[in-house]
């Protein structure tokens, strides 16, 4: 499933094409919440109710904590990420491990990917181990010339994510599009001064990802090639 080496198979000017990964690529919302739980429990406090926690997801997990519980002291948002960062680990390991890709995920990031002119990368607030935990787990290795996660980047909507990613692959801000379900997803493509295309499978309000200023917000992965194909007006032979 290796993409093609990328001096093989890119045609100048490229196009950028973006995903953020939980709400959008992977549905880890069972996992994310039991992991939540657990780490607001470790630190006796309160557990937040469950669409607060997936209203936060897309923030960097100290910036989550920070969201969940206003007013908290850095030193104890710092302390439930730790708290998250482990319960998540240990649910990854444990044989129940619930990350599945949304239906027609894999086959849209072939599709879209194998065109000659196009590069895949990944936007998101999980950490690297969490990436690289999704792309061995789905058989995804090769696919993304760009990764760029938390570990390296303020939180969204910061726009650092995409900067970088346009940086490492040398693409123009109007050539690049992020595929994402929150409105952090789609203030930080405003900031890049890049594409926003929105999905209503993910764990916010899909009219807010319009009122944000999505291209489009897809009701299914198998209209973003349509989708991303008019956007960019792609000819059917790259």
């Amino acid at each position: 499933m290796g993409a093609r080496n990328s001096s093989q198979r890119r045609t100048f000017p490229v196009f950028l094409v973006l995903f953020d990964v939980d709400g959008t690529l992977v549905d880890s919302q069972h996992m994310i919440v039991a992991a939540m739980t657990t780490a607001f429990e470790a630190e006796s406090r309160p557990v937040p109710e469950r669409e607060a926690v997936l209203g936060v997801v897309g923030l960097s997990l100290v910036e989550a904590m920070e969201a969940l519980v206003p007013g908290i002291e850095p030193a104890a948002a710092r302390a439930l990420a730790e708290a998250y960062k482990a319960a998540f680990q240990r649910l990854r390991q444990a044989a129940t491990r619930q990350e599945p890709l949304y239906p027609g995920a894999l086959a849209a990031i072939r599709r879209i990917g194998d065109r000659a002119d196009v590069v895949l990368g990944i936007a998101t607030g999980k950490s690297r181990r969490g990436v690289r935990s999704i792309i061995d787990l789905h058989g995804l290795e090769g696919r993304f010339a760009t990764i760029q996660t938390a570990d390296d980047h303020p939180s969204k909507p910061h726009p650092s994510m995409i900067l970088t990613a346009l940086a490492e692959t040398g693409v123009a801000p109007e050539r690049a599009v992020i595929l994402g379900d929150s409105a952090y997803d789609m203030d930080m493509a405003a900031a890049a001064g890049i594409h926003a295309v929105g999905v209503s499978w993910g764990y916010q309000d899909p009219a807010s990802l319009a009122a944000r200023g999505a291209h489009r917000v897809l009701e299914r992965f198998d209209e973003a090639y349509p989708v991303l194909s008019n956007l960019f007006g792609w000819s059917d032979h790259a």
